[in-house]
């Protein structure tokens, strides 16, 4: 049996019993393990000199944006993390002052969840290039068909609240970029990102479909009462920390339900 399919067959086994997500819990620090981001070579032996040259590439490159006086010693991490991978991508701007472009923005929301879920400097590097590559390289024509997808299932799950948000004008409001651009960075606590980030890195981004389903059918007598597109989104854009788990947990179950057992779905 393939690593892949033992770790599949594990997380389908203990949801059966009932233990869903025990692989979630601290799935993103064991990245580094995961031979299908790149990190890592599939020779275990071989991982303690392949980290000395990522750390080794890392001081280089840090050490160059400190020549060049893009970054200094009191430059934020997340902003020193984004230079380096303008640099490493050939994407670096003329000077530090010009503005950030939008993709620019979903990495800085990225990295600074990132940075509260992984301790060392050049892991955590490492991990959000990776993820960030897996965003735009294998998910670039999945992440713009997600909107339409969100429509689809919560008319599925309640075409009572998707009218009522039609009739408002909303729908084409929502904060896709937030949720399926940014992964819900910013928007959801780290805990329940890293279950989410799970499933995305284990190959489908369809999950942020139903988180974002999932947190409308959670606040739906709160979007019910709100009449305009404004409001919705507002409101969206900074909902309640304390059910996120929750919401987390019950995305989930509507991804099983939809998609059976979707692990590598995109």
């Amino acid at each position: 049996m393939t690593e892949d399919s033992q770790r599949n067959f594990r997380s389908v086994y203990y949801e059966k019993v009932g233990f869903r997500g025990v692989e979630e819990k601290k799935s993103l620090e064991i990245l580094l393990k995961d031979d299908r981001l790149g990190i890592l070579p599939p020779h275990h032996e071989s991982h303690a000199q392949v980290m000395m040259y990522r750390k080794e590439q890392y001081c280089d490159v840090l050490h160059a944006l400190k020549v060049v006086r893009f970054v200094s010693d009191v430059t934020p991490q997340v902003e020193v993390y984004l230079r380096m991978y303008q640099l490493e991508s050939g994407k670096l701007p003329r000077s530090p002052s010009f503005p950030l472009e939008p993709d620019d923005e979903v990495f800085l929301a990225i990295a600074k969840a990132m940075e509260e879920m992984v301790e060392d400097s050049v892991d955590c590097y490492w991990i959000i290039r990776c993820f960030v590559n897996q965003l735009n390289n294998k998910y670039r024509d999945s992440l713009p068909q997600l909107p339409k997808a969100f429509e689809q299932y919560l008319n599925l799950e309640d075409s009572r609240l998707l009218s009522h948000m039609k009739s408002c004008s909303a729908v084409s409001k929502l904060p896709y970029d937030v949720w399926f651009k940014k992964c819900f960075a910013g928007c959801l606590p780290e805990s329940s990102l890293q279950r989410i980030w799970d499933k995305v890195v284990s190959g489908s981004c369809k999950i942020l479909v139903f988180v974002a389903v999932e947190i409308l059918l959670t606040f739906k007598i709160k979007v019910m009462a709100l009449n305009s597109a404004e409001k919705i989104t507002k409101f969206l854009e900074n909902i309640p920390q304390d059910s996120s788990d929750a919401i987390v947990s019950k995305a989930i179950d509507l991804w099983h339900k939809h998609c059976g057992n979707p692990v590598h779905s995109a």
